[in-house]
């Protein structure tokens, strides 16, 4: 099995709460990459935007997007990573979909709701820190305003590959570039960053930045900001264990337990 990872991250605007208009607009885009990828990413929410009307949108776990990245996922021989509103228990939740090929769906909740936006009032936050096994790789996936608590991300688990998906807005894009950098170079991890582009219905406007780090901070993607992107990257599994071996930190870090 090979050491390297091809991940391709992608930059977007969304219709405002269109599940269909979403999902036909990902699946041509997925259709017709031009790359090898084994790691398809797209945003937070990516059938609807950053919505807070869960009532209207919210799916089971065999519903119509679940079924659609199965299928994408089994066409495309790539594991497809987004979030959408889910119902369970009467509850909602902004969940991340781990689709991997001709296998069953993993999960991660969004542990940390935003506030501001009302999240917390609309939505259940998760209370548990998932890691995702794919093609030897460890990989930690998270949710927008999860980027900024950095105990929940901490590198205990000796990840590989920590993913970001988001619609973080762009009055605060520089908090969101300078926590994606600081997330790699602390947990001595690559690090993905995927966030859409374009305004939302509420007239909030987002510029995307979306990158990739690698375990020393530096930018190895060059997704343009403020337009579509879809970029590939491979990621080097011999270079991260290499750097980790040469500058050991994370031995010395702290023991922690987070209390739910």
């Amino acid at each position: 099995m090979s050491k390297n990872l091809a991940i391709t991250i992608i930059q977007s605007n969304l219709f405002w709460e269109n599940k269909e208009k979403n999902i036909t607009h990902f699946q041509q885009i997925i259709e017709n990459l031009k790359d090898k990828t084994e790691l398809i990413v797209l945003p937070e929410m990516f059938t609807t935007g950053f919505s807070m009307h869960p009532n209207k949108f919210a799916e089971k776990m065999d519903g119509l997007t679940l079924n659609w990245m199965q299928k994408m996922a089994d066409e495309s021989n790539s594991a497809i990573i987004g979030s959408l509103i889910i119902k369970e228990n009467n509850n909602y939740f902004n969940r991340l979909i781990f689709a991997k090929p001709n296998s069953k769906l993993d999960f991660y909740d969004k542990r940390h709701l935003f506030g501001m936006a009302g999240e917390d009032i609309f939505y259940k936050a998760g209370d548990k820190r998932n890691l995702f096994d794919y093609k030897n790789w460890k990989i930690k996936a998270l949710i927008c305003y999860d980027l900024r608590f950095p105990v929940w991300s901490r590198n205990d688990e000796n990840y590989d590959l920590l993913i970001y998906i988001a619609n973080w807005p762009d009055k605060r894009i520089k908090h969101w570039k300078t926590l994606l950098k600081a997330r790699a170079i602390e947990n001595q991890s690559y690090t993905v960053g995927v966030n859409r582009i374009g305004k939302d219905g509420n007239d909030i406007a987002h510029s995307g930045y979306s990158a990739v780090y690698d375990s020393m901070g530096n930018k190895i993607s060059f997704t343009k900001a403020g337009i579509q992107s879809v970029e590939t990257i491979v990621l080097d599994k011999d270079n991260l264990t290499k750097t980790r071996n040469n500058l050991p930190f994370n031995k010395d870090s702290d023991q922690f337990e987070i209390l739910l």
